[in-house]
């Protein structure tokens, strides 16, 4: 039997570790790994795939840059002619991406089971690209594998019992990753050495278009990030696109500004950071499994798990509520030890339910 998987984004190449790890385990799955090539930078692709140990990709499509309806329809014009040749037994899908939706569309017009990991999140900001992609994936795949018990109620409420689909609630891969990795892994030198000389600090994160495109956003939460630092050091690894909007719009920086880094760089960050401010979906629970407070720069998210249990606090770009939620949240002891997202087991339970629902066919 053999699985094509659409891979594109940094998300995307984490989760895939665990997914990965479990079809190996199994001799009659055979994985193609298709990488659309939406990051396709050493710092945003090639270092995870040689330090988390995933097989390198069968195929490489190099589509990166455009627009999002350019670059969607370049990838699914080639996810196609991969899909044609290789002849899956079935697609897996991964997140809310660009690569996602295209790996979608390519796989069930024509006429291939689709698998969709992380399957029934909900923002409910259609604005946002993130949101539009997971919606269209989710109502045309065949096995929708959910993360949490909200995951699950999303699509109940939304008729996905009346569709010819298949919910499974797996848990969340990377929960998986985080439990692995976490005692598989050594950051860098340059990395420790930052962490040792910034301790106490902030880790930060900026990529969303709703911040990074929107020039009074993104002057707003430097500017918090700027009083921050003056109390609590702040580094913010920074995509090179990123950094160029905000040297081209002479956006003042007095806080640490590096490179993208690696998964096992990021771990070290978040286990040792004080505090996370991020606008990431990812990072949100990577925090909570690492045991760190979560302050998140958007105005929604769909992991409402963790705002509804406190581990979590919405700002949006608002200076204002950025600094109220940072003095709130950096000394506040919360609870992780609540079950929100499975047992560590995700990867198994995503492939269990692959072979029951749609290899058995």
């Amino acid at each position: 039997m053999k699985i094509a998987t659409i891979v594109g984004a940094r998300p995307q190449f984490i989760k895939a570790a665990a997914v990965s790890r479990e079809l190996s385990n199994h001799s009659e799955l055979k994985e193609i790994i298709i990488h659309t090539g939406q990051h396709f930078d050493q710092n945003m692709s090639d270092i995870f795939f040689n330090e988390m140990q995933i097989p390198q990709p069968h195929y490489q499509l190099a589509v990166s840059g455009g627009s999002h309806g350019k670059s969607t329809g370049r990838m699914l014009e080639k996810i196609e002619e991969v899909l044609l040749l290789e002849k899956p037994d079935a697609v897996l899908v991964y997140g809310d991406t660009n690569s996602t939706l295209a790996g979608a569309l390519a796989a069930k017009k024509i006429h291939i089971p689709l698998v969709h990991v992380e399957a029934g999140l909900r923002s409910f900001n259609m604005r946002m690209p993130e949101e539009l992609n997971r919606i269209l994936t989710d109502r045309i795949s065949d096995l929708l594998c959910c993360p949490t018990d909200e995951a699950v109620k999303n699509l109940e409420k939304e008729g996905f019992n009346n569709f010819a689909s298949h919910i499974r609630k797996t848990g969340d891969v990377m929960y998986d990753v985080a439990l692995f990795y976490q005692s598989n892994s050594t950051p860098s030198t340059q990395i420790q050495e930052l962490c040792e000389e910034s301790s106490p600090f902030i880790l930060a994160t900026i990529h969303r278009a709703e911040n990074t495109d929107n020039i009074e956003n993104l002057q707003s939460i430097f500017e918090a990030f700027n009083e921050i630092n003056t109390q609590t050091s702040v580094i913010l690894p920074l995509h090179p696109r990123t950094r160029k909007i905000v040297e081209q719009n002479d956006i003042p920086v007095s806080f640490k500004l590096i490179d993208p880094v690696g998964y096992f760089d990021m771990i070290h960050l978040i286990q040792k950071a004080a505090l996370v401010m991020t606008d990431s979906g990812g990072l949100q629970k990577e925090a909570f499994f690492f045991k760190k407070n979560c302050v998140t720069l958007r105005e929604q998210t769909e992991w409402t798990e963790l705002v509804e249990n406190g581990l979590n606090v919405l700002t949006g770009a608002d200076k204002s509520k950025i600094l109220s939620a940072y003095k709130h949240m950096l000394h506040k002891s919360s609870n992780f030890d609540i079950n929100l997202y499975g047992k560590g087991n995700a990867s198994a339970q995503i492939v269990k339910a692959i072979q029951q629902t749609i290899l058995s066919y």
